[in-house]
């Protein structure tokens, strides 16, 4: 067994049952390397598969110096580093990008995407949802649900108070993975999972799912949905909303080219090609009626939105003698404020 998909150790929490309830990979790999995934599989007995494997702080040491001589030192090191932990640890294959089987693997598939080594949709995340526990999210850590009123007393009677973050199933990106080059004013409304592309600013409304994210430059202050994917120069304005694949059991892929603007509350239910503009409070779904203009504003035809989805250069916006909605050619791009996307 030489090739893989991924590989990666981590460390992880525990519930009292020993079950996993969420896992923290330092450095994640995609297609690492044949050789050391050989010299990890000869210490494991690994032979193939995807496998979470539980290991001891001796199993980590021998492991890795063994990468350390095979000249994978980086790697040899956190392994070096994870031997004195008192938490478990857990290193993660998977031979094949098939569908999570346990939560080790689809922590690591989260990782995956917010390291940025996989784009929104480039990886399979087919029955996530179960192997994800709800888990509080507190100042000392996860902690299950079910164990969480003895943790409250016992830290009350240390004099010390727990803080419950979120009850969730998706922790905060942040408290995993940091990319480089964003600004994220709000960090908990940014889940792990999503895919921050280096430029992008997160305003304190701002949202953005997992298995969905910013290629690039883009001012986010509305709301990601899962498995929505934006292109570069973008903004989402105030209160906007993008309906996800999850929104109505839908499986339509909704994403942003580049260089759109989707106004204050407006939203989208279809994918947008590159330099469109939704105005200000205006909602386009798939099955609404749209009046196509003309260059001279004259009617061409009606159609439903769903027709004009993916086509670039477009812009929607509400008669306000009518109410109806039009939609025209839009030859301007939006030009994002360069000193609000400076990370420097």
């Amino acid at each position: 067994m030489s090739e893989c998909f991924s590989l990666a150790f981590g460390i992880g929490t525990h519930n009292s049952e020993g079950e996993w309830l969420e896992v923290f990979y330092p450095r994640p790999l995609l297609n690492p390397e044949p050789e050391m995934v050989k010299i990890v599989a000869e210490q494991l007995g690994y032979s193939g598969g995807n496998k979470a494997i539980t290991l001891s702080p001796s199993q980590c040491r021998v492991i890795g110096e063994a990468l350390g001589q095979g000249g994978f030192i980086e790697v040899g090191a956190i392994l070096s580093q994870l031997e004195s932990s008192n938490r478990p640890i857990v290193a993660t294959l998977l031979e094949t990008d098939a569908a999570p089987v346990s939560t080790p693997e689809a922590y690591l598939k989260l990782h995956l995407l917010s390291h940025r080594l996989v784009k929104p949709h480039g990886v399979v995340l087919a029955g996530i949802f179960p192997l994800l526990p709800n888990v509080a999210w507190t100042n000392q850590g996860a902690i299950d649900i079910n164990e969480l009123p003895q943790r409250q007393l016992a830290a009350r009677l240390a004099g010390e108070t727990l803080n419950v973050l979120s009850i969730d199933k998706f922790p905060c990106m942040t408290d995993y993975v940091v990319p480089a080059g964003v600004r994220i004013a709000h960090t908990a409304r940014v889940r792990l999972g999503a895919y921050v592309g280096e430029g992008t600013t997160v305003m304190h409304e701002g949202f953005i799912n997992f298995n969905a994210g910013t290629a690039g430059t883009s001012m986010v202050e509305g709301r990601i949905s899962a498995g929505v994917f934006v292109g570069k120069g973008s903004d989402l304005g105030g209160g906007c909303s993008t309906m996800g694949t999850l929104s109505g059991g839908g499986n339509i892929v909704i994403s942003i080219g580049e260089g759109c603007l989707i106004g204050a509350n407006a939203g989208i239910g279809i994918p947008l090609g590159d330099r469109c503009t939704i105005e200000a409070g205006l909602y386009i779904t798939a099955g609404i009626k749209v009046a196509l203009l003309d260059d001279s504003d004259n009617l061409v035809e009606i159609v439903k939105a769903r027709d004009l989805a993916s086509q670039p250069d477009l812009l929607f916006r509400r008669n306000s003698q009518t109410g109806s909605i039009e939609c025209k050619t839009n030859k301007s791009s939006i030009q994002l404020n360069e000193m609000l996307h400076a990370h420097n």
